[in-house]
Order: structure tokens, then sequence, then C-alpha cells
């Protein structure tokens, strides 16, 4: 009897150890992964109710007391511990305290490329209580200035290596009455100041911990500018509900106090800074901080700091399978991608020159309310859903109509879901767990990517403006973007904004930019199909000049399209849809088309014999 009960219980056990095998493959990663989820939230929900946030610099401060002379940072050969770099930040906020007017509660503008004075910075003026504006090292004059209007910066500090490339704005700093700080000894430049001798006066004691405390997880810690539909640069308001998050993405992923991380992207861009540095300090890990990407160097880098980590974009990726295969490219210690972009062929290429790796692919944008991680580890997809993960984040798949750029709405003037399988428009309901916080200034930046009205009356979305479409088996992958954004070299370039610099030329009378796909390239380059004023001719010499001064070189069209008339749509607006779909092909363009040639420093016809040297790949773009 009781051997047949106990056969009956294993016989029931293992029919539906099978069925959940059958039907059910992945219900045991999906669920240990959102026991992950559900702690971090639960954490942060802690903090909603006691008031006491723990932020990522409380996190680091404490980090700093528990494994002081553990390597934090290796920066150019060069280590750090987690008390260097905590004392270093400690008399940043000293000596700015007595030396400037920066108090609690201001912007901090912060312009450095990767460095460890930038962390240094940027934690010494969160001791302060101070909120920092990241400002992309790429950025000209013109977009420079827009975004200290935006952010409300009044303070800038500034790396010895960029300190010239302010020479033209200095100027307009001072009437702004913003106040310039550089990480040099002695200055030339007027009106600048000095920091590094004030730090080597400066106290290294701690700063006392009020005044970076925060009560409210929606308090604004960081902006960081990303493109978008309004031209020049927005400044995403990042609060420490965002920092929390994206730093438990590499302990999502399983990462440990052991890993080595390995960051060669700017520190300018979230994914670097609030993943890649926050996801070291959860950690208590080792991050190697890559000064620049160099494909030839990355795999020595990983041999010889003992790498487990890395961080990457799709087109970095590409990078490294295109180099010269070697015999030791299997020789490392990596275990673990962390990034987004990775395209399948990329994919499979990178799996069987480099082993075996883990490619945790992700989806956020920096200013989003959504984020999926691919935890299963299919190839091609940038996330994944299940049931549990639909119960805690609302969003949807709605039809969009491509050649009329827009969401396609019922008779009742809402919009439709999409069935499995079907590409649609990702939109990300607004709401206490999924909080939009928007864009510092006009708060019509912030209303431009909400929808309202979506599926009833009174509801509100976030518009991430990308084309998705989730399988049978609740994966998700990334189609396409719509709208005025499009992804060059690892960069969101606004379309509007490379318009109003080409229609400041005085031949130019219309301008309409998009991207368009280059095989072998990971995102769009960027085209623009223009009209010739009457009377004038098109003059590629200065129109080469005028990117060249205004643009930063991502957002720089390769291609120029000229036509006699733009297609619009009844209400005005220019239509890209076909514009995209042609190309940039001179076989198929009865249009003159017209290549940007570095190397004559102009615009020059694109021929057929130039147009196979980029599809080819012979021509470097």
């Amino acid at each position: 009897m009781l051997f047949t009960w106990v056969s009956a219980v294993l016989t029931g056990i293992f029919s539906v150890h099978i069925v959940q095998r059958l039907c059910f493959p992945f219900f045991w990663k999906d669920l240990f992964f959102m026991l992950k989820v559900i702690r971090c939230g639960a954490r942060l929900e802690l903090y909603k109710k006691t008031s006491k946030v723990v932020t990522v610099m409380d996190r680091f401060v404490q980090q700093a007391q528990m494994i002081p002379d553990k390597t934090f940072l290796i920066c150019e050969g060069c280590t750090y511990t987690y008390r260097d770099i905590e004392e270093r930040s400690n008399r940043v906020a000293r000596a700015l305290q007595r030396h400037s007017t920066v108090k609690r509660g201001d912007t901090v503008a912060l312009l450095m490329n990767n460095e460890p004075d930038f962390i240094c910075v940027w934690f010494g003026l969160n001791k302060l209580g101070c909120a920092v504006a990241f400002l992309n090292t790429n950025i000209k004059s013109r977009s420079l200035l827009h975004c200290f209007n935006s952010c409300g910066a009044k303070l800038l500090v500034v790396g010895a290596d960029l300190l010239d490339t302010l020479k033209d704005v200095l100027p307009n700093l001072q009437e702004d009455n913003i106040s310039v700080w550089a990480m040099k000894q002695d200055i030339s430049h007027p009106g600048v100041h000095c920091l590094l001798d004030k730090l080597e006066q400066a106290s290294c004691e701690p700063m006392p911990a009020e005044l970076r405390s925060a009560t409210s997880l929606k308090t604004t810690t960081l902006y960081i500018f990303t493109s978008g539909t309004t031209g020049l640069p927005k400044a995403a308001v990042i609060t420490h509900l965002q920092s929390l998050k994206a730093s438990s993405g590499f302990w999502a992923y399983g990462g440990t106090a052991e890993d080595v991380i390995y960051t060669p992207l700017p520190l300018y861009h979230s994914a670097a800074s609030l993943v890649g540095i926050g996801g070291t300090i959860e950690l208590g890990a080792t991050c190697v901080l890559k000064k620049k990407f160099s494909a030839s160097q990355f795999w020595n880098d990983c041999r010889k700091y003992n790498v487990t980590i890395f961080q990457y974009i799709g087109e970095l990726c590409r990078y490294l399978c295109n180099q010269p295969q070697a015999e030791n490219e299997k020789d490392h210690k990596v275990r673990m991608g962390v990034g987004n972009g990775l395209r399948q062929d990329v994919w499979r290429e990178f799996h069987r020159r480099f082993g075996e790796i883990r490619m945790c692919e992700l989806y956020g944008s920096t200013e989003g309310n959504l984020c999926f991680m691919n935890h299963i580890g299919k190839i091609g997809a940038v996330g994944r859903s299940n049931f549990f993960y639909k119960i805690l984040f609302k969003y949807d798949l709605v039809k969009y109509d491509m050649a009329k750029d827009e969401p396609v709405k019922d008779e009742q003037g809402f919009c439709q879901r999409v069935d499995k399988g079907e590409m649609g428009l990702l939109l990300s309901q607004i709401s206490s767990q999924t909080p939009f916080f928007g864009y510092a200034g006009s708060k019509q930046l912030t209303e431009k990517k909400l929808m309202r009205n979506v599926f009833k009356k009174g509801d509100a979305y976030f518009n991430t403006g990308d084309l998705m479409a989730e399988d049978q088996d609740n994966f998700i992958s990334f189609k396409d973007r719509v709208g005025d954004t499009f992804r060059w070299k690892g960069e969101n370039v606004a379309t509007t904004e490379v318009a109003e610099i080409l229609g400041l030329l005085d031949f130019i009378q219309e301008v309409n930019v998009y991207g368009v796909e280059v095989p072998g390239h990971e995102g769009r380059a960027g085209m623009a199909s223009v009209i010739i004023r009457p009377d004038c001719v098109f003059d590629g010499k200065k129109l080469f000049e005028n990117i060249m001064d205004h643009l930063p070189a991502y957002a720089r069209p390769l291609f120029i399209r000229i036509q006699e008339s733009m297609e619009m749509t009844g209400t005005f607006k220019q239509l890209k849809f076909c514009l995209v779909k042609n190309g940039f092909n001179p076989a198929t363009i009865s249009d003159p088309l017209y290549f940007l040639d570095y190397t004559e420093k102009c615009y020059i016809p694109l021929t057929d014999s130039i147009y196979d040297s980029i599809v080819s790949g012979q021509r470097k773009l």
C-alpha cells in the first residue's frame, strides 16, 4: 500500500515536471528572476514607507567603510580603492564648498571624459546635496549653452583636456554668471578657476551625511541629456528611484562582489554611469574604466585585469567581430556581457569567435519608466515578459501606421492593441509604480512624450517611440524607431536639430532629415532630403563646413538628396517613410545624391562605385 502510494506521488511529480518542461520551459528561470525583481521592489517600497532612502551614494559610503582597501576602479593602469575614491570625492566636496558658491539643492554641470575624477567630482557634488548634469563631450557650442539653460546649472566643472573646447562659449557662460572650474593646476583662460590646487589643500574627512540625505525617491540626483523630437538635447530627470533600479542590473543578472566589470562606454550616458558604476557599487565589485573603447585592446585588457563582465552596445560587439582572428580569442575569464542593441548575426558570430559568453540584453531609455531584461539569453530578444511581469508593469504594443507616422485609432479615437507576433508601438502606462519624471525645463517637453486617452478617457502612457514585437513565448524584440529620432554610432540623433543646422545655409530652402539602413552597421546613418532655393546651387563645401562647426560626428548626415518638392501630410508634416524606404542607392533614385567625404572636406556626388564601396564595407563610415 505504502509502495503504491509513493509510486503514485512520484509518478505525479514526474508528470508535472514533464508538463512544465513542455508547456512552461522557462517557468523556474522566470520565477527566480521575478523573485529578484520583487525583492528589489520591496526595498524601494520600504523606502517610500519610512522616508529613509538609502541612495547609491549612501551605498558607496557604506562600501568604503566595509571594504576600504578593495579595488574599486582601474583606469589607464592605475588602481584606486574604495577608500581612495571616497577620500578624493570628500576633497572635491570640501574644496567647492569653501571656494565656490555651490550649495545643497543646486545643479552643477560636469563636462569630462572617462577618468577617475569624473567619478570623484560626481560623488563630491552628490555629497554636497547637489544634482549633477552630465554633459555629452561631443556637443557643440549652441547645444552646450542650451544644456545650461534647460537644467539651470550655475557652475561647471570641466576636465583639463576639454577646457579648450569651451573657448567659443566662455564669454556666454560668464555673461550668464556660470562659474567655470577646471581640473588643472594652472589656467590661462580668463575667468576660469583652478580646482586641482584647491583639492590638495582640502581635507579628506567625511562630509556630513545630512547634506546628501534624501527623504524621497523622487528627489532629482542627476540630469542626463538625450536627443529628442524637440531638436536640441533634453535634460532627462534622473531621480534616486531610477538610480537605484539601474544599480541593481548586474545583481539581477547574477553579478557578485568577485566580478571585475569592464566599462568602455562614456560615463555621461546612463549605461556606464547608472548601470556600470552604480552596479559596481551595489555589488562591492571592481570596475575597469576605459577612457575610450578600443577594439584592438579589448581582449588584452580583459586578460590583463581578469575581467568577468563587460558592458556593450551592439556596435561595440560588431567592431570586435571585425577584428583579425587570433589564436587566443577564447583565452579570457569573461562570462557575461550586459548591454543592448546586439544584432542576431553579430550575436552568433560573437559566440563563435569568443566563446559562449552569456549576453544579457536589456531595454530601457534614460528617461523611460519601463525596462525589459533578457534573462533567458535568447538570441535576438531585448527582453522577456511573463505572467508575473505583466502584473507589475503595464505596457502595450499598439498598431502603428508607418506611412502616416502615427498610431492607428478606432472609431472612438482609441489605440488598438496588436496581436502576438505583430509589430507595434511600445507604450508604458504611467502610474505610482511606474512614474515618468520627464525633462527639466518646459513642461511641453515632458508632455510630448506622453500619450493620453490611449485605451480609455483619462489614462496616460509613456511613448517609447520604439516599434517592438512580442512572440508566442513572450520574448520581446526591437524592430525600429519611429518619429524624429534615430540611432547611429551608439548615440541618439534628433532630426530636428540636424535640420535646423542645415537650414542655416542660405541656399537651402527646406530640409527633411531621417535615418537610412546601411548593410553591416547598427542603427541608421543620417540622410537629409533638401530643396534648394530658387536661383541658388548646392554648395557641398559650404555644407561640410557648416556641419563640422555645429554638429557632433554621429549627427552629421552622411547622405544628401536633392528634391524639387517634399511629400507632406494633410497637416503639413513632412513624410519620411518613403524616403527611408528608398535609402541611398543612386541606381534606384533619380534625384541627385551626395556623400560626406572627409578627405575632400566636401559633400561629393554619390556614384555607383562609392555606393558599392559603402555597401561592401570597403569604405569606413
